[in-house]
């Protein structure tokens, strides 16, 4: 009991077939997962390929709805956005298959990578997109091939698992700076925009709360820009997946300021 990223080693190079399915123990796939993702994986260009992630227990809780959805936003905008231009970032850990070749010559990278000094345990499947995008390979996404996981029923769980990845993204962030100029000007858009948007709306709410403490007037402006940019997201969304419960989705608003900005803040001041 060694963790994830050796127990994946051991399995590679114990294999013998041309391409390599990763599955979360709590992840149940579709039947023509397989055949959908090796029918992509025909192109020798093409490095790993993930499928589409739904919540298993999605109807458990009003937090398991709405992760799903963020899931299914995750999928079907930013993942397939990037794959658009052949470069998924993080091809998700719950269902993905990569070429063999291509994992072999990669594995002494992938099991000796180090942050500050010290062996990384988290963030296994951002950091294997990342080596696949240097060795030149093409990571896609297949929004057909659809594999449900179990997801987080509680807020602690949720912010648990929420740290681990904003660690993660952060640390291969930097790792994939390298990487983003050989690779279409919409992945350095969209990776400028990721964590810019993200400050931006930490400035927006804390100014807010700058003016709330200092004058006692609420900060209408910053609420009305905000609803109004959230209301939008969520309408082009439940458009797009013609399920009006996508309005919902205007909850993760508020779990995104008051718990996961002060979390990934957390977070960058404590990558190592």
């Amino acid at each position: 009991n060694v963790g994830k990223r050796k127990a994946q080693i051991a399995a590679i190079t114990q294999s013998s077939g041309d391409l390599i399915l990763n599955v979360d123990s709590d992840t149940t796939l579709a039947p023509d997962v397989v055949s959908k993702l090796a029918h992509k994986m025909r192109d020798p260009a093409v490095g790993a390929a993930m499928g589409q992630l739904k919540a298993s227990n999605q109807k458990d809780t009003w937090l398991t709805r709405l992760i799903d959805m963020e899931y299914w936003l995750a999928c079907n905008e930013e993942r397939a956005a990037q794959a658009r231009f052949g470069a998924v970032m993080c091809c998700c850990g719950p269902c993905a298959m990569y070429r063999r070749s291509a994992m072999l010559s990669l594995l002494d990278q992938y099991e000796t990578q180090l942050y500050r000094g010290k062996p990384s345990d988290f963030g296994e499947d951002r950091h294997l997109t990342i080596l696949m995008l240097s060795a030149g390979f093409r990571t896609e996404y297949v929004p057909s091939a659809i594999a449900a996981t179990v997801v987080p029923d509680t807020i602690g769980i949720y912010l648990r698992q929420q740290l681990r990845w904003a660690r993660s993204t952060f640390r291969d962030t930097l790792l994939a700076l390298p990487v983003l100029p050989g690779l279409d000007r919409y992945l350095t858009l969209d990776a400028i925009g990721q964590n810019v948007g993200l400050l931006l709306l930490a400035l927006s709410v804390l100014t807010g709360i700058g003016q709330f403490a200092l004058t006692a007037t609420l900060p209408w402006w910053t609420i009305l820009v905000i609803g109004s940019m959230t209301l939008v997201r969520c309408s082009v969304a439940a458009y797009r997946a013609r399920e009006l419960r996508f309005l919902g989705f205007a909850l993760h608003t508020l779990v995104n300021i008051f718990l996961l900005i002060p979390l990934k803040a957390y977070a960058l001041c404590t990558l190592s």
